[in-house]
């Protein structure tokens, strides 16, 4: 255990012991009391529980034979039809457990999955539904064909109440005897978004900097800002000040290291707590959208970003 990443150290063996979820789980549950279950698709934000919640279905149903019975790929690892019909068909058309139990193929982030692989899955899963199911694991069930869809039980994950990610914190803290401030806590809850993988990670990262762990190590090791920096650069953007926005923006690329994308993400989350009217928050959010898309299309962070401060200075 001592040589076990954190995620994998503190994540739940047990359906009892998932963080939230809990009608998903129940349903789980019912599942695995009854040995029986349809193939299901697991759609939501990561960090949620779905791997999770797979694994620990699998654990209560097959024990000691879940090697036998449980095929856990990546598939945007594995994007090609080959994938699909090789490992996948190869797993789904061996013989089952003496038990009768029959056979789960996890397939995470299935979403990434190409249009031709999917197809070829469908034809699995028909060919093969006496003996094995399916669960897809995808951030947007959208991208999953309908003929799968169809097939399939869908179980949409929510993202995870603020409770009940201090409840999964305090799991850690108190697990690994660490001292860590009110202030450290809720820099963890903003950076992680929700997502307990991203916080388990940057919580591990941020041990040995300190006799405790502070707000600045969870920044520092998550290379994101503060929010009352980011709000700054804006806040001097619209109040025409475009020389501190800009030196506020220097700091955000230089010194944290973030990339266009991080600090448009964090203008976003900033943006409707600013002292301006609605309608200008509306403008604000649009300029942002339009920023974001430039980038992602091949355009210069600095340029976009410092020309996103411009026009907010020019035109609040």
């Amino acid at each position: 255990m001592e040589n076990l990443s954190w995620t994998e150290k503190y994540r739940p063996s047990k359906l009892d012991e998932i963080i939230g979820q809990g009608p998903i789980v129940n349903r789980l549950k019912s599942f695995v009391k009854a040995s029986n279950f349809p193939s299901m698709i697991f759609s939501g934000p990561a960090g949620v529980g779905k791997t999770t919640s797979a694994i620990a279905m699998a654990k209560e149903l097959y024990g000691d034979h879940i090697s036998e019975a449980f095929l856990e790929l990546n598939a945007s690892d594995s994007r090609g039809i080959d994938v699909i019909r090789g490992r996948v068909k190869e797993f789904a058309r061996t013989i089952g457990l003496s038990s009768g139990l029959v056979k789960i193929i996890f397939l995470d982030e299935a979403d990434a999955l190409t249009p031709e692989a999917q197809h070829a899955l469908r034809r699995t899963m028909e060919r093969y539904s006496a003996t094995t199911r399916f669960i897809l694991s995808a951030n947007y069930s959208s991208k999953i064909i309908e003929p799968i869809q169809s097939r399939c039980v869908v179980f949409r994950f929510k993202p995870l109440k603020e409770e009940e990610m201090r409840d999964y914190i305090n799991r850690i803290v108190k697990g690994e005897s660490l001292k860590i401030d009110d202030k450290a806590i809720e820099a963890l809850l903003y950076v992680s978004e929700g997502d307990l993988r991203k916080l388990t990670n940057i919580l591990q990262g941020a041990v040995g900097r300190g006799e405790s762990i502070t707000e600045e190590h969870i920044y520092d090791i998550a290379s994101k800002a503060r929010p009352k920096e980011v709000s700054a650069m804006l806040r001097y953007a619209i109040s025409g000040d475009f020389v501190k926005a800009r030196n506020e923006l220097n700091t955000l690329l230089m010194v944290y290291g973030m990339s266009g994308e991080d600090i448009l993400l964090q203008c976003y989350r900033e943006a409707l707590n600013l002292p301006v009217d609605q309608h200008a928050k509306l403008k604000l959010i649009s300029r942002i959208g339009d920023c974001n898309f430039r980038i992602v299309q091949g355009a210069n962070d600095r340029i976009q970003l410092e020309a996103l401060l411009a026009e907010m200075a020019i035109s609040p």
